[in-house]
């Protein structure tokens, strides 16, 4: 009987470093898919307004947008175990302070948004950081493509479980114990680095080359990915995604509460339905052949969101709906995680952590304006309709792009496994 680390899925597990990255990220993973879960929900509770929705996520993420790219050069600079053991104290001093405000009721609309922005801040170091050490703890680089895709089923699961879990507890105990758990949570991540056999020369700087003016690395990576169009492409498409369809969870509180009639235990089952989906496109890019071709992934990916939310908007029926929340989850995680293989395996090793952050800087840029615009139009014409819409521009955004990308190095067609030739990698997702 083949153990399960020699299953090409779970071959990563053979690293000792990165099993021990999987178990702390996993811990964190629930207790951050708690809060999101909690902010969102006692944001819709204080205003019962979709636009506050959209300016709460807008919150988190568009410091992001603006800090993610230094992140980047910071994670490229530096020793990145450093970082991430810093980032964790903040978020955790973050959630802690979001709980005793909650816990005390002496918060208001402000406070709520002012620590939206502190997290995405935190966030924009933690993220290229974290994700570019996945290289250094995966001690077989053919085993890359599985530590991808099974930190996205990781996180898959987490959103799957977590917002059910936040749920049960927002109805029976309140916001604050979802906020002390994230707050615990952290501690995973600082537990599981401190047990890593981290070699020497990772403890040092993770690149001895001249160190440049920050904004002169900064446009190095722009003109990489101008050079290397084929990745830059895909970037750009999910730029378009990030803006237009995937901002569709801003509307999830108001099909709970509004469409369906429900409470909060209602969106945490119709969050954990869209984890569901999640779980299966993280199973299915863990699985790919070596010679996959990641751009038509992408690309029908894409589509599933797209048809799982024109679905989804039509349904009246709450178990039919549950059945197109999946489709969507499904889509959505698929499409990051293919696009993050992509810039993953093919920027350049010293280039990756820009190329990352880049990425990271156009998702984060995108979605918090995409949360902006889709809570204002849905209170114009509606959530339904809001999500009618954004499913039919996933549509055209894949058919606008099929043509360019089955153009880009598809043609080459390189194994999956022979690509990752250096280190590192992305989020999740996101």
């Amino acid at each position: 009987m083949k153990s399960i680390k020699n299953i090409s899925t779970f071959g990563a597990f053979s690293s000792f470093n990165y099993t021990m990255y999987f178990i702390g990220r996993s811990v964190s993973q629930f207790g951050t898919w708690m809060q999101r879960t909690a902010v969102v929900w006692v944001m819709y509770t204080l205003t019962h307004s979709p636009f506050m929705l959209g300016l709460t996520i807008f919150a988190e993420q568009f410091p992001s947008f603006i800090f993610s790219a230094f992140g980047g050069v910071a994670a490229d600079r530096y020793n990145r175990y450093k970082i991430v053991n810093i980032t964790q104290i903040a978020s955790m001093a973050q959630a802690t302070l979001l709980a005793i405000l909650v816990m005390t009721k002496h918060y208001v609309i402000w406070e709520i948004l002012a620590l939206s922005v502190v997290l995405g801040i935190i966030n924009a170091y933690d993220i290229p950081a974290r994700q570019t050490m996945i290289n250094e703890v995966v001690s077989n680089e053919d085993d890359l493509p599985s530590a991808l895709s099974l930190s996205a089923a990781m996180a898959s699961v987490a959103k799957l479980l977590g917002p059910a879990l936040s749920g049960f507890i927002l109805e029976s105990y309140g916001a604050g114990i979802c906020f002390l758990i994230n707050a615990a949570s952290f501690g995973g991540v600082m537990l599981s680095i401190s047990l890593m056999k981290i070699p020497k020369t990772s403890k040092q700087k993770t690149s001895n080359r001249p160190q440049k003016n920050v904004f002169a690395e900064l446009a190095e990576g722009f003109a990489y990915l101008r050079k290397e169009s084929s990745i830059g492409w895909v970037i750009v498409m999910v730029c378009f995604t990030s803006l237009f369809v995937v901002p569709y969870d801003t509307l999830i509180p108001v099909f709970a509460k509004v469409i369906f009639k429900g409470n909060a235990q209602t969106f945490g089952y119709i969050s954990s339905f869209i984890g569901i989906g999640a779980i299966g496109g993280t199973v299915l890019l863990a699985s790919l052949k070596k010679e996959a071709p990641l751009r038509k992934v992408l690309l029908w990916s894409t589509v599933v969101l797209g048809i799982g939310l024109i679905c989804f908007s039509r349904a009246s029926n709450f178990s039919l709906a549950m059945l197109f929340a999946v489709f969507a989850g499904f889509g959505g995680v698929a499409q990051f995680t293919t696009c993050n293989i992509i810039v993953q395996s093919e920027a350049s090793s010293e280039m990756r952590g820009r190329a990352i952050s880049i990425l990271l800087t156009a998702i984060f840029g995108m979605l918090p304006l995409g949360s902006l615009i889709v809570g204002s139009i849905s209170e114009r014409i509606g959530a339904p309709t809001t999500l009618l819409c954004q499913g039919i521009a996933g549509l055209i955004i894949a058919a606008a792009f099929a043509k360019i990308l089955s153009k880009k190095k598809e043609d080459k067609k390189l194994p999956l496994q022979e690509n990752f030739v250096a280190e590192e990698d992305l989020m999740e997702a996101v």
